[in-house]
């Protein structure tokens, strides 16, 4: 039925990743460099992360994917087309007419799920497939998705936190809200200005979160020194500051993850519900690092909270198994 050449993947708003039999083979930020003046790419991935910042007018940094869904359709194909030629070299041979399964936001509409569908079909796929987010967050982080038992997963990606409870191989529930990892940084770059008047770009606001930033309050202080821009000297400048000024900035990003996943909780059926108390809810995606976040969620939910094994590929290994039980799961959801 398949090509011999099947590969997953996970169209992230901040990383795209394909896994195929062989694992994670690719893993790169989903960024790409453009020339203004020729509308050429330039540089594609982690060649064009490292240029954020660095270049001159005429090339811009475009990040094509917006809270999950494409923003720039052309650019997203180019993307994928120099990604998929990055991992062929990898492998040592073309990926001709590759099977190709890539996961979807469950939130998004049938108009974004083609184009998804239309930018890999465009590489010259035999097959593309559609999997839900959270369906392929669960198969990856090894939760039994197949079992008639409620499978809770919370997936906080770069643009989106995608909440499903999955039973029998199918979306029981699902809720999502399009805040994620990028709100965080933002949040960071607006505290920074107001509180410091000091402007930093994107890639300083992750690192400061990934330092210092703090899921509750409760928390041993942290200091570091940030450099950036004085917005009244224009300047060069450097200050230290604290991640209990952190936490304050990006406590309200957090408290709108934290509402979606009890309205999910509210919805859920009754008769799955002792099963939720039971065995808790799965963190996957690149928030689930965010320091302190499981026992934040833990107390506030009031129910177990485990982190996948693989946290940041969860969602491209599941969506890389799920090519053995395709047909399964799409005649459970149809």
């Amino acid at each position: 039925m398949f090509s011999k050449t099947e590969i997953g993947i996970d169209l992230g708003t901040a990383n795209l990743l394909i896994h195929s039999t062989k694992g994670i083979i690719l893993n790169e930020p989903s960024i790409v460099a453009v020339d203004n003046i020729t509308n050429k790419v330039v540089a594609v991935g982690n060649d064009a992360k490292n240029m954020v910042g660095r270049t001159p007018k005429n090339i811009s940094s475009i990040r094509p994917l917006k809270e999950g869904v494409i923003a720039d359709y052309d650019i997203t194909t180019e993307m994928l087309k120099y990604l998929l030629k990055k991992v062929s070299k990898k492998i040592g041979h073309s990926l001709r007419k590759p099977t190709i399964i890539i996961c979807t936001p469950s939130s998004s509409t049938n108009v974004e799920r083609r184009a998804i569908h239309n930018a890999v079909a465009s590489y010259g796929a035999k097959h593309v497939h559609l999997i839900e987010e959270p369906i392929a967050a669960a198969i990856g982080a090894d939760l039994p998705v197949e079992e008639p038992l409620a499978n809770v997963i919370v997936d906080i990606g770069g643009g989106t936190t995608e909440i499903g409870i999955i039973s029998f191989g199918g979306v029981v529930s699902t809720n999502a809200v399009r805040t994620g990892g990028d709100n965080l940084d933002y949040n960071i770059m607006q505290y920074m200005r107001k509180k410091h008047n000091l402007q930093i770009g994107e890639r300083t606001a992750e690192d400061i979160k990934i330092d210092i930033g703090y899921a509750h309050q409760n928390h041993k202080e942290e200091k570091m020194s940030i450099r950036g821009r004085d917005m009244v000297t224009g300047l060069p400048e450097t200050v230290e500051i604290s991640s209990f000024e952190i936490y304050e900035a990006i406590k309200g990003s957090l408290e709108n993850i934290l509402g979606a996943i009890q309205t999910s909780l509210e919805n859920c059926p009754p008769e799955l519900s002792g099963d939720i108390v039971d065995h808790g809810i799965v963190l996957t995606g690149g928030g689930a690092v965010l320091n302190g976040i499981q026992e934040w969620l833990s107390h506030e939910l009031s129910i177990p909270v485990h982190i996948a094994p693989s946290p940041l590929e969860s969602v491209a290994i599941g969506t890389g198994r799920s090519l053995s039980i395709i047909s399964k799961l799409q005649k459970t959801s149809s």
